[in-house]
């Protein structure tokens, strides 16, 4: 016996039933890039992107490596100057020898406007900033330029002054070419002497830009007309699908069992296919061929200015995809940092329902949040730099656009299928789980990226 005048909470909860959630997993985000953007159905399993043809078009960038403790530029690379396209590569390796290392601080001077441009510039890692006296004798920002960028060549190619200035916002590492290891090559090779001299006569055409339509307007009279055809890529891009995959496997004594009042296989599969949307989406973003960060043109890459995002560097982006802007896609530290840019300034960002949840926008286009933006440069989150990407979306606007089959075997969602491989020995049923996509950039305009993004800034505004 006991002196309790009731029954107790422990024994009453035998004879009660409980009430139960569905599995909840931490790692489920709102994919707002899933969501955003406009699905392509692909009959073939491949979408083949035609364009008008173009001139060639590198990344503008010239990448370097350590050897001995020493940067050295890859010789290959060197191929983004115009007239080394097609040079040998015994030249390009001896050039690549010629470039020395030279250190520099926050606030120093590179490149004075008006000495002469007897060096070629290639910032290892570091930022600087080029600028010019404008018409009126201000003081002009022209661009943020970032690692693996070099400057200037049309000057040093020509022995020319020095258009504008360059002056380091961070301390870093540039690699220098005296104009005369170019010399000294030219004089080696008659073609590169060739292609040389006709880019210092202008002979060159603008990389990346479209072939001219020949066309005439504003005549009077009866002049002749000319002729034209619009002449097309004879090797269009081609987008294969990817996937994500995995094999689920159920026992089957749990699936009889123990499969009320919740679906263990239903459960299990619900789980599985949000981790593979979790990681379609990781992909489009950051797959090193097809993913979106891998596909933005020389053109349409921005440095940050400051190293914050602010309002400016959004305002640059905006240039640069000014036919209907879609959405930004940043991290979202990188968002919060851009929101304390804008509280200092005392331009608060406009907060608007998008997609069921409140938002940033700027000039009225919003700035989705994702996880899977990654950090470069440090030890995590918030510690290195990211990168905010711009993007305009649909077939329509020659957007950007998510590819997907129209449709597969045993398909439980669009593009996702779970197939049913059978019961093996141990009474153990495996499903294979397969996320079939890719995403296409249509147009080069369609998509830019602010670059060397840092986080870290805070503010007193008491």
């Amino acid at each position: 016996m006991n002196d309790r005048l009731a029954l107790g909470p422990d024994a009453a909860r035998q004879l009660a039933t409980t009430t139960k959630t569905t599995p909840q997993m931490r790692g489920i985000t709102p994919r707002y890039l899933l969501r955003a953007l406009p699905w392509v159905d692909v009959e073939s399993g491949i979408y083949r992107v035609n364009r008008r043809r173009t001139f060639v078009l590198g990344d503008d960038r010239v990448t370097t490596y350590e050897e001995n403790g020493s940067q050295r530029v890859v010789p290959g690379d060197l191929r983004e100057v115009p007239y080394l396209r097609d040079a040998d590569d015994a030249l390009l390796a001896e050039l690549a020898g010629a470039f020395t290392e030279v250190t520099f601080e926050a606030g120093q001077v590179l490149a004075q406007e008006g000495d002469s441009a007897d060096r070629l510039w290639v910032v290892v890692h570091g930022r600087a900033e080029k600028r010019m006296t404008g018409r009126y004798g201000e003081d002009a920002l022209l661009e943020v330029i970032g690692d693996g960028q070099f400057f200037d060549l049309g000057a040093w190619t020509r022995g020319q002054t020095m258009p504008y200035r360059v002056k380091a916002l961070t301390p870093g590492l540039a690699l220098c070419a005296d104009r005369g290891a170019l010399t000294a090559l030219a004089d080696q090779d008659e073609a590169l002497a060739g292609a040389i001299t006709g880019y210092r006569e202008g002979d060159t055409t603008t990389p990346g830009a479209e072939v001219p339509v020949d066309l005439t307007a504003g005549h009077v009279g009866e002049p002749d007309l000319p002729g034209t055809f619009v002449d097309y890529e004879d090797a269009p891009r081609e987008y294969h699908m990817t996937l994500a995959q995995t094999v689920l496997r159920v026992h089957t004594r749990v699936a009889d069992l123990y499969n009320g009042p919740i679906d263990q296989t239903r459960a299990q599969s619900n789980l599985t296919i949000a981790a593979l949307r979790e990681r379609q989406e990781s992909s489009l973003l950051n797959h090193p061929e097809h993913g979106l960060f891998h596909n933005v043109s020389a053109g349409q890459r921005v440095q940050a200015r400051t190293g914050a995002p602010t309002p400016d560097d959004l305002d640059e982006l905006l240039t640069r995809v000014w036919k209907q802007p879609g959405f930004f896609l940043a991290h979202p530290r990188a968002i919060a940092a851009f929101g304390r840019e804008c509280t200092r300034r005392g331009v608060p960002p406009v907060t608007d329902n998008r997609f069921g949840s409140p938002l940033l926008t700027w000039r009225g286009v919003p700035l989705l949040p994702s996880d899977k933006v990654r950090f470069s440069g440090g030890m995590g989150a918030g510690l290195g730099t990211t990168e905010i990407l711009l993007m305009r979306t649909g077939e329509a606007e020659q957007g950007v656009v998510g590819l997907r089959p129209a449709g597969v075997p045993d398909e439980v969602e669009p593009g996702l299928s779970m197939r049913n491989m059978g019961v093996d020995q141990k009474g153990i049923t495996s499903y294979l789980m397969t996320a079939y996509f890719n995403t296409a950039v249509l147009v080069e305009d369609a998509i830019a990226v602010l670059q060397n993004v840092e986080v870290s800034n805070y503010h007193d505004y008491s």
